[in-house]
């Protein structure tokens, strides 16, 4: 994870560190430093040669004061409860500074899910829901696609959570399948809601897009998008990406001088973030360590991976060149970089600002369910550019009102916001 931390400790003294400089009641804190309900289990499945396998299963909900909770379901060989923990927690604070009406909950499967075929992936995630099902639900909590899920898992979990309830209920899941209740827009939503952010932050520093650079790490769908977008939307170049190959059990970083191609790359990748390393070669790409993304020089690091990539050693390898660091996955930066990036000219857009762009578009999706009526694309992409400008001056607002750190403005406000609902709700 980091150097001397865990992801929840993590969250944990970053929650600290906010409620000091808010005062918050002690009371207050104690409430919100731990999530309100945890559930571990396991989950017997059978595989395709008749055995059954048995995998560990997680479900957090952190705080539901906004409103339901709402977070991925993650497949990963390495999850943790206390992982889980710490997502959970950052969903709350992403869902109150996107001001969208939700509290924070998280879910993962410790599995690595290309081991795994298709009919095996879907007794699991009908396994999950078999567990989870009278504690999960539109008005309880609502999973999501993540890591190593997919939306016609979604669709799966959707079925048989509408199959033990007696009756259809595509609210139950977000994230899922175009034409079996997902929503337009929901693939691009996350990456796109970076590059809002990103632009966003542009103007505030007076840059011009069109001669920015970016680099990014990882290359699942949030990076996808994000390099789409960086090109498509602001007209910059983006030098490089990594990927996880899961063959030789590393990461590479792929660079091109001239700005990579994503929709090439795109085509040379596998369901699970594994770019052909061969055909890479033969377009031009260099292939370098997966870690060479974030010494490059360029205006604008994304950090589109797993928590805990820029620690307090990787931050000193940033080229002086970057102005912005666009943090598209959660935790990324550990508290150790947030000490030296406080003290830099990096512009920090904290993750769970930068990255809710996902958790908007359930969120619509959530709406579309409800009133059994679907938006175009356009719509859904509009709505979601206006919600990440919102939430984008929010923040800077109270960045610059309080000559705060990004990341703490950002606590600032999605806190107030949990605690005022808590409030009114009689809890405190």
């Amino acid at each position: 994870m980091s150097e001397t931390t865990n992801a929840f400790e993590m969250a944990q003294r970053q929650f600290d560190h906010v409620a000091e400089l808010l005062n918050l009641d002690p009371q207050v804190r104690e409430i919100l430093r731990w999530p309100m309900r945890e559930f571990h289990f396991r989950i017997p499945v059978r595989m395709d040669d008749g055995t059954i396998r048995v995998f560990e299963g997680f479900r957090v909900q952190h705080n539901d004061a906004r409103g339901p909770n709402k977070g991925g379901l993650r497949f990963h060989p390495a999850e943790t409860f206390d992982t889980v923990r710490a997502l959970a927690t950052w969903m709350t604070w992403k869902c109150a500074v996107a001001d969208i009406p939700l509290g924070g909950g998280k879910g993962g499967v410790v599995v690595d899910p290309a081991t795994l075929s298709d009919g095996e992936k879907e007794r699991l995630v009908r396994g999950y829901v078999n567990v989870m099902w009278r504690n999960i639900g539109p008005r309880q909590d609502i999973p999501a696609p993540d890591v190593g899920t997919t939306p016609q898992m979604m669709g799966w979990m959707m079925d048989e959570y509408s199959r033990l309830v007696g009756q259809y209920t595509p609210g139950v899941i977000t994230g899922k399948p175009l034409g079996g209740g997902g929503s337009a827009g929901r693939t691009e939503a996350t990456g796109y809601g970076v590059i809002f952010n990103v632009r966003e932050a542009m103007k505030h520093l007076g840059l011009d897009p069109k001669q920015c650079t970016a680099a990014i790490q990882g290359f699942g769908n949030v990076a996808q998008f994000a390099s789409i977008g960086f090109i498509e939307i602001l007209g910059g170049k983006v030098l490089c990406v990594s990927c996880w190959d899961r063959e030789d059990r590393k990461s590479y970083t792929f660079f091109k001088a001239d700005g990579i191609d994503p929709h090439f790359l795109k085509s040379i990748t596998d369901q699970y973030g594994t770019i052909d390393k061969a055909k890479a070669r033969e377009a031009g790409y260099t292939i370098e360590d997966g870690d060479c993304w974030i010494e490059k020089d360029v205006d604008v690091l994304i950090p589109a991976a797993l928590e805990g990539q820029v620690t307090g050693e990787t931050v000193k390898r940033i080229s002086p060149k970057v102005k912005i660091l666009a943090e598209a996955a959660n935790g990324p930066t550990t508290p150790e970089a947030d000490e030296f990036l406080k003290n830099s000219s990096i512009f920090v857009i904290p993750d769970f600002l930068c990255n809710s762009g996902g958790v908007t578009v359930s969120y619509f999706e959530q709406v579309q369910n409800d009133m059994n009526f679907y938006w175009t694309k356009e719509e859904v992409l509009d709505k979601l550019d206006t919600k990440m400008t919102q939430a984008f001056h929010g923040v800077l607002d109270m960045s610059l009102e309080h000559k705060a750190y990004m990341r703490d403005a950002a606590y600032i406000v999605a806190i107030a916001r949990v605690v005022k609902a808590m409030q009114l709700r009689g809890w405190v």
